[in-house]
């Protein structure tokens, strides 16, 4: 039995997803907060890239963090698969090093036992994972925003690619959710 791969992304109308802290403002409430909580309970492992793992275990172990922050008690103990081509093998927060190709290393994640495996990004992890079909369903949550700069999560570096809608909502804050998979090939 294969283990469902999903990764979630916030991006705005101009298609930009990085740094969504400059752009989501005062559109992240409670629907989007349910929307995530209900995405991440079945999930029992995380792969991802080296740069958000290292902003997330800064700031999620530190003091600042309450024993009670709902997505603190879910990011802490949870097995994360870093991917990276500089760290090494010894990793702390329960964290292990993705050697070799990572679309391997992620198939190979699916065939072993557990619940659901989410890919928390960056772009470019969530980019080259879903493009390579590793990830199941894309989830984007556009937030009401047009930001001037930022990477986007499919470049010009991103062949044509056709995906087939699987799920879509509307939040009262101006958010549309939309999740995708990969069109297959006729």
């Amino acid at each position: 039995m294969s283990r469902n791969v999903t990764a979630h992304m916030f991006y705005s109308v101009n298609g930009v997803s990085e740094a969504p802290d400059q752009f989501q403002f005062d559109a992240f409430g409670q629907e989007e907060g349910e929307r995530m909580g209900a995405a991440l309970a079945p999930v029992s492992d995380l792969v991802i890239g080296r740069k958000l793992w290292e902003e997330w275990r800064e700031f999620w172990q530190s003091d600042a963090v309450g024993a009670d922050d709902p997505f603190g008690s879910f990011i802490n103990p949870i097995p994360k698969h870093v991917i990276s081509t500089t760290l090494g093998d010894d990793l702390d927060w329960n964290s292990t090093h993705v050697s070799g190709d990572p679309v391997d290393y992620v198939n190979q994640l699916k065939q072993g036992e557990g619940g659901d495996i989410s890919v928390a990004g960056g772009v470019d992890t969530v980019r080259s994972l879903f493009t390579a079909g590793a990830i199941d369903v894309l989830t984007l949550t556009m937030h009401p925003a047009i930001t001037g700069e930022g990477r986007r999560l499919f470049d010009e570096t991103v062949p044509l690619t056709r995906l087939e809608l699987v799920d879509s909502g509307t939040s009262s804050l101006g958010n549309v959710f939309l999740s995708y998979r990969l069109k297959p090939q006729d």
